[in-house]
């Protein structure tokens, strides 16, 4: 029970985040809003969208998000006017251009040189010397092939 109340409290956080009094009247407005709100970076917690955080920087840019919408701004208008203000690091999904190339290609060209690295690595490794066995040794491994023969 304890799990399901945990699990049902878990589910309920991002849900709770967009308070009522925040919501606009007009349900297609509203589903817009909230749409655009999964876009955008939360600035205080960084990996959550505003639609998901509960900070106080986070609400006021979901009040900016539905104040622009009920100015009759056109989604992509909205998303233009919040990047002018806080840049392209507000975008939880950076746009594709020269200047965000490392963004999009970092982890895979540090992917890529880790098993570069690693492949010279084992390339170059020496395989260990490998001792003779002791007259001791052979004996004790005769008599084990001759046991199971």
């Amino acid at each position: 029970m304890k799990r399901l109340a945990f699990l049902l409290m878990l589910m309920a956080g991002p849900a709770l985040a967009v308070l009522p009094s925040e919501r606009l009247a007009d349900p297609a407005l509203e589903a817009r809003a909230r749409a655009l709100s999964l876009e955008l970076r939360c600035q205080v917690c960084q990996n959550q969208s505003i639609d998901d955080s509960n900070a106080p920087l986070a609400a006021d840019l979901r009040r900016l998000v539905r104040e622009r919408l009920v100015a009759g701004d056109s989604d992509a208008g909205v998303l233009d006017y919040v990047v002018r203000r806080y840049g392209d690091y507000v975008l939880l999904r950076p746009p594709m251009r020269e200047d965000t190339a490392v963004l999009w290609f970092g982890p895979l060209a540090i992917l890529l040189l880790g098993a570069a690295g690693a492949f010279v690595y084992l390339r170059r490794r020496k395989p260990a010397a490998e001792a003779p066995l002791s007259a001791e040794e052979e004996a004790r491994l005769k008599a084990i092939v001759e046991r199971r023969e």
